[in-house]
């Protein structure tokens, strides 16, 4: 119901007295993000503001630290093998209908990554690992960037399981400018299937036409737009500088690799309502909106 109210919504767009109507795409929208309507304009209504976790409040390289510190010379390859693996795991489990938490799927692709890669470890040296997600660092404009929008209802949505998202949440500190910390697990699917993204309405009581949702992961800034959520994603990583740093270099670092794959908007005929570059924009992006 939500998307069709949606779609009913965009199709009154038209352009300003004396100007040719205009379609409705993303790509189309105006920088101040305004509906036009016939003679009259108004700002979109943005009352809850929801956020991925990770990667876009919190840091997932961060775990190099650890990686490289129980395998030496391989810290890096096993951080980006292991996220990307977490990643597909989270996917192909939705498509076979074969759920288990993110709990499972982050062991499960460590296990994976570390086999792979021939490295031999004991039960102590795993944990310590795994341990790294329930304290990964938050990118430094997170906890400002929340706290100059308590206006507005502030939640996280995360494929994390209720466990490690509520750990990591106390840990962080951010549970004192969070309302809420909402985990795909209720649902036993993981984003970005719509039933993931509806939580945020069953939880906050905010319709998708006034949720600005927010995130680094290009397939989950389309997975939100495709729900019919606002959506701004945080470009952190430009193709030029991906470009630039393949050219630098005869072999491919797994980092820069990563960032190709798996930072750059994805082509799936969707596009965010905003660019953004840090969690630091998005105070002065939403003064102009209404709550």
């Amino acid at each position: 119901m939500a998307a069709a109210l949606r779609i009913d919504v965009d199709a009154l767009w038209t352009a300003a007295p004396g100007k040719t109507i205009m379609r409705s795409r993303a790509r189309e929208r105006s920088a101040a993000f305004t509906f036009r309507h016939t003679l009259h304009e108004f700002p979109v209504t943005i009352k809850a503001i929801v956020f991925d976790a990770y990667g876009t409040l919190f840091d997932i390289q961060s775990v190099a630290a650890v990686t490289e510190q129980a395998f030496p010379g391989y810290g890096e390859i096993i951080t980006q093998i292991w996220r990307i693996k977490q990643l597909e795991y989270t996917w192909l489990r939705s498509l076979m209908r074969r759920y288990q938490d993110f709990a499972v799927v982050t062991r499960d692709s460590l296990a994976y990554t570390l086999r792979v890669l021939g490295l031999a470890h004991d039960e102590d040296v795993f944990e310590r690992i795994m341990d790294k997600y329930l304290h990964l660092d938050p990118y430094p404009d997170a906890r400002p960037a929340l706290a100059a929008m308590r206006d507005r209802k502030l939640a996280i949505l995360s494929n994390g399981s209720p466990a490690m998202l509520n750990t990591l949440v106390v840990n962080s500190g951010l549970d004192r400018v969070l309302d809420a910390t909402i985990s795909v697990d209720s649902r036993k699917t993981f984003k970005p299937a719509p039933e993931a993204y509806s939580l945020i309405e069953s939880v906050l009581g905010v319709p998708p036409m006034e949720v600005l949702f927010i995130s680094s992961n290009p397939w989950d800034a389309c997975g939100a737009k495709a729900f019919g959520l606002n959506v701004a994603w945080i470009e952190r990583v430009t193709p030029e500088a991906i470009a630039l740093a393949c050219v630098k270099s005869d072999v491919v670092a797994p980092l820069t690799m990563f960032k190709a794959i798996r930072t750059q908007m994805d082509e799936l005929g969707l596009e965010p309502d905003y660019r953004i570059r840090a969690l630091s924009e998005l105070p002065g992006l939403l003064a102009a909106h209404p709550t």
